[in-house]
C-alpha cells in the first residue's frame, strides 16, 4: 500500500518516450565529455534505442515497486544490459531528470495545439468570407439588439484563437528551456557539456540557475491557464452552435458529419460533438 501510494508511475509513463530521449542525450554527452568510458556510453545508448524501439511496440512493462518512470527505466536498462546502466545516471539526478522529461513532454506537444488552433482559424475564414453578406441578428441579454453578419460573428472568434495562439507561443519560449545539468539542485562537479544536450534535444537554452532549475514548474502552469482560456473560447463557440440549430432558432443546420440521433425520436439531430465539448471545459478548468 505505502509503494502503492507513493508511486508516479500510473501517470508519469505517459512521459516514457521524453524519458528515453533525454537518457539517449545525457549518455551520448557523457561518452563525447570521457565522463565514463566511450564503449560503456555505446553500449547504454544501444540499450536505450532497444528500450525506445519496445515503447513504440507496445512491449514495456512498468512496476508500481519501481516507483517512478526513471527508476523503472533503469530497472529495464539493467536487464537488458547489466550493471553498466548504471552509469547512465552519472552527473543527474531525478530532480534535474524530471524536469527535463516534463519540458520536453510539453514541448513536443504545444506544436501540435497551435496547429490544431490554426486550422480551426482556417475554417473559420473560410466560413465568414462565405457568409460575409449573410445577416443575422446581434444579441445582447438574448434579445435582438443589432443586425450583423454571420461572417462577423465568425471571425470574433478568430480573433479569440488569435490570443489563445500567441499566449500558447509565448509558452513555448519556456518551455523551450534544458534544466538537465543542475543535479538534485547545486549541479555537478563533472565537466558536463548542457548546450550539448541542450542541441542534441532541440532546446533553445539552457537554465542559467541551478534552483530555479529543478524547482520551476511556472511553464506547466502558464499553459494550464491558456489551456483554461482556450476552453472558455470553445466552450462558447460550442453553447452558441447547440443554439443556432435548434428548432426554435432555427439558424444554422449541423452536418450529418457532426451530429447525432436519437434511439426513440427519429426528428432529433443533436450537436453532441458540440455538447461534449463544453462539457470537458470543466475538466481543464479543475485542472
Amino acid at each position: 500500500m505505502v509503494d502503492k501510494f507513493g508511486a508516479s508511475i500510473s501517470f508519469d509513463q505517459q512521459m516514457a518516450k521524453e524519458d528515453l530521449t533525454a537518457s539517449i542525450a545525457h549518455v551520448k554527452m557523457l561518452g563525447k565529455q570521457n565522463i565514463i568510458p566511450a564503449k560503456d556510453a555505446k553500449t547504454i545508448e544501444d540499450g536505450l534505442n532497444v528500450l525506445m524501439q519496445r515503447l513504440e511496440a507496445g512491449e514495456l512493462h512498468f512496476t508500481v515497486e519501481n516507483e517512478d518512470i526513471h527508476l523503472n527505466m533503469e530497472s529495464l536498462l539493467t536487464d537488458l544490459i547489466g550493471p553498466v546502466a548504471g552509469k547512465l545516471h552519472t552527473a543527474r539526478s531525478r530532480n534535474d531528470q524530471v524536469a527535463t522529461d516534463f519540458h520536453l513532454w510539453l514541448k513536443n506537444r504545444l506544436p501540435e495545439i497551435k496547429e490544431a488552433i490554426t486550422n480551426l482559424q482556417t475554417v473559420l475564414v473560410e466560413k465568414a468570407e462565405e457568409n460575409a453578406g449573410t445577416i443575422m441578428p446581434g444579441y445582447t441579454h438574448m434579445q435582438h439588439a443589432q443586425p450583423i453578419t454571420y461572417g462577423h460573428y465568425l471571425l470574433a472568434y478568430f480573433e479569440m484563437l488569435q490570443r489563445d495562439y500567441e499566449r500558447f507561443e509565448f509558452n513555448q519560449k519556456h518551455t523551450d528551456m534544458l534544466p538537465l545539468g543542475a543535479a538534485a539542485l547545486a549541479g555537478t562537479t563533472f565537466p558536463i557539456d548542457r548546450e550539448y544536450v541542450a542541441d542534441e534535444l532541440g532546446f533553445d537554452e539552457v537554465y542559467h540557475n541551478s534552483l530555479d532549475a529543478v524547482s520551476d514548474r511556472d511553464f506547466a502552469l502558464e499553459f494550464l491557464s491558456n489551456a483554461a482560456l482556450l476552453m472558455e473560447h470553445l466552450s462558447r463557440l460550442a453553447e452558441e452552435l447547440i443554439l443556432w440549430c435548434t428548432y426554435d432558432f432555427n439558424y444554422i443546420e449541423m452536418d450529418d458529419r457532426f451530429a447525432t440521433g436519437s434511439s426513440i425520436m427519429p426528428q432529433k439531430k443533436n450537436a453532441d460533438f458540440a455538447e461534449l465539448v463544453r462539457g470537458k471545459t470543466g475538466r481543464v478548468y479543475g485542472a
